[in-house]
């Protein structure tokens, strides 16, 4: 019930695609009962009123007391995914990414590397934590991987950058952490500039607490030196971009689902601007008015 109560939170503010992850269990128990009731309720009878969900799963989120990042990485490659695969090929689960916390203390580049390419042989895009409190070469290995997508990036390196606009590899910025944390926000400009494509998220978890997207465009334009203009389409086509939903997502055009949000004001800048009480008179999700 309170996942659902968040979901329709979401759907008031517009947002009617959206990613949820496992990643707080760590255990295998806990991480496939995550993902189990994120199947459930991406396929519950309730789907048409609230936001679309692509489940990613995390159990490289933290290393599991009383483990080692090198036993809870194989942990992850030699019994839990083999088990997802399981749970997925019985219509339990959908996982459509794989994410690791790459960083200093929790998993290192190869433990990264490793439950990436064991979740990329199983079909699982890489869609991955990188450079948010130090710098650990996310951006070049991500280029290396092919990843779909990598969050976070304060700490990006400009070889990082020239990496992922290879192929090219979304970033995903997320300003409330930086907010949060007081950390040093990511380089979105050098990120456009380099022709990373940049893809905006709120990160909605524990630490922070937001689920609010014309938020997080907000804090995009004054922390990140955002346009507005640049902070819609992260929000929008990039975002459904970083998570391989752009065919039927994120934009208007022919062929793709009639998801509108009206805004009811002069112009539709408001939905930024208008800080802490968004404009929002109606969500339309395909085709359907669900606000």
């Amino acid at each position: 019930d309170s996942f659902k109560s968040r979901l329709r939170k979401a759907i008031g503010h517009g947002t009617t695609l959206l990613e949820a992850k496992s990643g707080y269990g760590l255990k295998l128990d806990a991480e496939m009962k995550m993902l189990k009731v994120i199947h459930q309720a991406a396929m519950s009878e309730d789907k048409g009123e609230q936001p679309d969900i692509i489940s990613t799963y995390l159990a490289a989120h933290a290393v599991p007391p009383g483990s080692t990042p090198r036993e809870a990485t194989d942990d992850i490659i030699k019994k839990q995914l083999p088990e997802l695969k399981k749970l997925q090929e019985n219509g339990e689960i959908s996982p459509s990414n794989i994410d690791v916390f790459l960083e200093k203390g929790v998993f290192g580049r190869e433990e990264t590397r490793e439950i990436l390419e064991a979740g990329k042989s199983m079909g699982l895009e890489l869609n991955f934590h990188g450079d948010e409190i130090n710098p650990m070469q996310s951006g070049e290995l991500a280029g290396e991987l092919g990843a779909l997508a990598v969050s976070h990036l304060e700490r990006v390196s400009e070889e990082g950058m020239k990496a992922m606009a290879k192929k090219p590899t979304f970033a995903t910025l997320l300003p409330t952490t930086a907010y949060i944390l007081r950390l040093e926000p990511p380089p979105a400009r050098d990120l456009i500039e380099h022709g990373v494509p940049v893809a905006l998220g709120s990160d909605f978890n524990p630490n922070a607490h937001c689920i609010s997207m014309p938020f997080v465009m907000n804090l995009a334009c004054i922390i990140l030196k955002m346009t507005m203009n640049e902070a819609l389409v992260a929000a929008t086509i990039n975002a459904a971009g970083s998570l391989g939903q752009s065919d039927l997502h994120g934009s208007i055009e022919v062929g793709k689902w009639g998801n509108l949000v009206v805004v009811d004001a002069p112009m539709w800048e408001h939905l930024v601007y208008q800080l802490g009480e968004p404009p929002i008179a109606h969500v339309i999700k395909k085709g359907r008015v669900v606000l």
